[in-house]
């Protein structure tokens, strides 16, 4: 017998890179950080990679993502945006 939470997840979770990556650049702002200072945490030597999340050309890796999410004092689940069910991608994806 399949559990409650088992039969609540019956469609498969899309995340939407773009609005992802729109919600990166707010929490960013909120938090009263610059794409310098997250790169300096991350370590990167240039800041390609942060840009290419706030464009929703990429994602972070997980390990990033947990990163991400303690620089900027929220969830991963509040980084991350869920496209609405029957939602089209757009052509970019």
């Amino acid at each position: 017998m399949r559990n409650d939470a088992f039969m609540a997840c019956t469609h498969r979770p899309v995340i939407d890179m773009a609005a992802t990556g729109r919600n990166i650049v707010r929490l960013r702002r909120e938090a009263g950080l610059t794409v310098r200072d997250v790169q300096e945490v991350f370590g990167f030597s240039t800041p390609q990679a942060i840009y290419k999340w706030q464009h929703g050309e990429a994602l972070p890796s997980l390990d990033n993502l947990l990163l991400l999410s303690r620089i900027l004092r929220v969830s991963v689940e509040e980084i991350l945006v869920e496209r609405a069910a029957g939602e089209k991608m757009n052509a970019k994806e």
